[in-house]
């Protein structure tokens, strides 16, 4: 258990070594320490899949994959462009600054806190701590309490490769409180909503600034035209992936009506190729986190069958080993608790609908999504991409807007604020500062004191900038 304590001693270690570390930790300094993070995740991959199928079942081959590769690919990829990013950026004059030469100077904000999330507990914990280190700064981590052979591994692991860099503190929400009330010099967040608005409230008494990383339903739009085995296939894989408990997983599919039965026909046959005749019997489908998750999986369950919806369970569930097998939700209504709560779990509610328009108004009406996927021609997605907001968009594919590092990550109200991953992650660690400087400019011409001449220069100056 971590002594609360102790807590101050070692944010003050991180924030003593900062003003020379700003000097100092150049670019072969920042390579080299990414070098060495990436050498320690690799040489500890049996180990980092041993614990995330210890904290959730997970498959080893799906640890790697979605734990292991995505960190070494983040690592690999700052490594590539690191360089680039810290050059000075420079900035074309307007009208007014003819004369002057200006640039943006990127500089480490400080010392960073990230707060990581359980269900991808080893890769949403290093990401945000890459950007991090690329971009000049100390770091301190707190993994999820609850994958603890996770926080575990990563307590042991970070301070091999960066023993002067970053700091991991386990513990949990007491913990995660005494860390907030530390003057961070920027806070990155996975998690809930509810749990964000916590955060951002008391970053907002340090002034420090936040990246929030959240959730929400994020919606399937399949249209008549779609290729319904292709999106069947990827919808299956995004909700399957992790039981679903993945905050872009596909939250609930919006179906043509006309096309309704053929698509669940290929959603069985996707499920059943990947996962068997029985999904809860397969040993590549990963367990819900915990009995309260489980519990409250259960509940959305028996709140939908209690007010009139139809489950049709793809295998059987193991409560004692938090193992639920995926179930596809036909006729919900918007009063049930499945229809207004993130499911982040393996049900998947299919909504008909007859026309585009009442599927826009259906997702403007909620919060704004983390993301949003779409299957079908060029109209429905220019219509979705136009008349709603989310953070990204996914066409005729799921989940992968959250991988691809030269895309920016991240959400919009509800869903989020800032972004991570590649440049983006490098920029939400940096105060991007600005340089101005005079080389010829005319603007002491316009001085006081405010003669004829100079009220004749103003009145011209007003003509050129209209």
């Amino acid at each position: 258990m971590t002594d609360l304590a102790a807590l101050r001693p070692a944010f003050d270690r991180l924030k003593a070594g900062n003003p020379a570390r700003r000097l100092t930790f150049g670019f072969a300094e920042r390579r080299k320490a990414l070098a060495r993070l990436g050498q320690v995740v690799r040489d500890h991959r049996d180990a980092i899949a041993a614990a995330v199928a210890a904290d959730m079942g997970k498959h080893p081959v799906e640890a790697d994959l979605v734990e292991v590769m995505p960190v070494l690919s983040e690592i690999s990829h700052c490594q590539k462009h690191l360089r680039g990013w810290m050059r000075r950026r420079a900035v074309w004059p307007t009208l007014l600054m003819l004369g002057t030469s200006a640039a943006l100077h990127p500089e480490p904000k400080g010392v960073a806190l990230v707060i990581a999330p359980w269900n991808f507990p080893f890769l949403l914990a290093l990401a945000p701590v890459i950007s991090a280190i690329a971009a000049g700064n100390a770091v301190m981590v707190k993994p999820s309490e609850l994958t603890p052979a996770t926080s575990a591994l990563i307590a042991r692991l970070l301070p091999l490769a960066l023993p002067d860099l970053a700091q991991v503190i386990e513990g949990g929400a007491d913990v995660a409180q005494a860390l907030l009330d530390m003057p961070f010099d920027h806070i990155f967040f996975t998690g809930s909503p509810a749990v964000g608005k916590i955060v951002l409230a008391a970053a907002a008494k340090n002034l420090a600034p936040v990246t929030l990383e959240l959730g929400g339903k994020s919606p399937v739009v399949v249209g008549a035209d779609a290729d319904l085995a292709q999106a069947a296939k990827w919808v299956a894989w995004g909700k399957g992936l992790n039981a679903g408990q993945i905050c872009v997983a596909p939250d609930h599919v919006y179906v043509h009506e006309t096309v309704m039965e053929n698509f669940r026909s290929a959603l069985r046959a996707a499920f059943a190729k990947s996962y068997g005749r029985d999904a809860g019997a397969s040993p590549d489908l990963t367990h819900i986190v915990n009995d309260r998750h489980f519990a409250r999986l259960s509940g959305l369950l028996e709140d939908a069958l209690r007010r009139g919806a139809t489950v049709e369970a793809l295998g059987k569930d193991d409560p004692s080993r938090q193992i639920m097998a995926p179930k596809l939700i036909t006729g919900t209504t918007p009063e049930m608790a499945i229809s207004t709560d993130e499911i982040f779990g393996p049900l998947l509610p299919l909504i008909p609908y007859r026309n585009l328009t009442e599927v826009v108004a259906a997702i403007n009406a909620g919060p704004k999504p983390l993301t949003l996927y779409a299957f079908g021609g060029g109209n429905l997605v220019g219509r979705l991409r136009d008349e709603t907001s989310s953070g990204s968009v996914g066409v005729n594919l799921t989940v992968m807007p959250f991988i691809h590092a030269n895309l920016p990550f991240g959400g919009v109200g509800n869903s989020g604020m800032g972004a991570g991953h590649g440049k983006a992650g490098f920029d939400t660690f940096s105060h991007l500062k600005p340089v101005l400087k005079n080389r010829f400019t005319l603007l002491p011409m316009l001085f006081p004191p405010y003669s004829a001449k100079v009220r004749r220069l103003k009145n011209l100056v007003l003509q050129l900038v209209k």
